[in-house]
């Protein structure tokens, strides 16, 4: 664009609102409005909506037979005040972030790091081995049996070989190792669509760019990884913190699968099992959507923070 069409543009647009210009905007780009229109569409169906309706619903007293009462912030002080078991939900929920949000993320960026040095034949096997357990409908079968209650699990058989404890030990009926337990689980399946992006974002890195900066004065492979790998790689890293955060909030799949619905003294309950129970159990809609805007208040203040770490990197 030259300076003249440049200036041009700067007049018209001080000539004309806002909202007018915003318009003229719309009707000159109309075909790529089109083209992202499906999108939007199914986006805010199932996604913007379902969650203005959550928040409404959160200030009424809904059970799916009656009409709904608006009760204001009633459900807000129960769920906070009242609800112990919320509250114990709300510590294991936090633990097992602070765990596995952080500690798979650098798991899948390392690991994606490493596999981005093998040659391209190696890489496309070892990326598979490290990929199935995410995709794998049973991978919760194996924990099981390595874990179960009896003697023929292999961790009992073992133990009990060595010498180490004299009998059986229900580790996913016992309060003290339900939670280690799932948050092992929970790593091992963390390599998904995060570590996918992670190899995605090296491969697309010019190696120029390293030639360049050997000739700057970097001289080893950290320094590499901070001044020029992540800053390419910013968009992949926001993408897999969102991911990151978004599995490690939500992982009562896991807990459900292990050590059934509740876990044993709620040891591992997270707000995920306390929605699941108000809301597909009790039928309480109004009290579980009042869980759900509090878990997705939680989770936009975590994607938030992430966002001002990453913008630090490399600067």
């Amino acid at each position: 664009m030259s300076q003249k069409t440049a200036e041009k543009k700067a007049v018209a647009r001080k000539d004309m609102t806002k909202a007018q210009w915003t318009w003229k905007e719309m009707k000159r780009n109309k075909v790529a409005y089109l083209m992202v229109a499906p999108y939007m569409l199914v986006f805010t169906c199932f996604t913007v909506l379902p969650v203005l309706l959550s928040i409404i619903m959160s200030f009424t007293d809904f059970n799916m037979l009656e009409m709904p009462n608006i009760v204001w912030l009633d459900n807000y002080i129960r769920l906070f005040l009242d609800d112990d078991i919320f509250l114990t939900a709300a510590k294991n929920t936090l633990i097992f972030a602070v765990i596995v949000g952080p500690c798979s993320y650098i798991l899948a960026l390392m690991i994606a790091w490493f596999i981005n040095e093998l040659s391209p034949k190696i890489r496309a096997v070892v990326t598979l081995i490290f990929y199935a357990p995410s995709i794998s409908g049973q991978v919760y079968l194996v924990w099981a049996t390595l874990f179960s209650a009896d003697s023929y699990g292999w961790a009992n058989a073992w133990l009990m070989k060595l010498g180490v404890i004299s009998k059986e030990i229900a580790w996913f009926q016992d309060a003290d190792y339900v939670m280690p337990l799932c948050i092992i689980v929970a790593l091992w399946t963390s390599l998904g669509t995060t570590f996918l992006s992670f190899i995605a974002g090296l491969q697309g890195i010019d190696k120029a760019q390293f030639e360049a900066g050997a000739v700057d004065g970097i001289r080893n492979r950290w320094q590499e990884l901070w001044y020029i790998t992540l800053p390419n790689m910013k968009p992949q890293l926001m993408f897999g913190a969102v991911m990151s955060i978004t599995q490690s909030f939500g992982f009562g799949g896991i807990v459900t699968a292990l050590c059934g619905f509740p876990s044993v003294d709620y040891a591992a309950h997270t707000i995920v099992h306390h929605l699941e129970d108000y809301g597909s159990q009790r039928f309480e809609i109004g009290y579980s959507s009042t869980i759900a805007v509090i878990l997705f208040v939680v989770m936009i203040g975590a994607n938030g923070l992430i966002k001002k770490v990453l913008s630090k990197v490399g600067s």
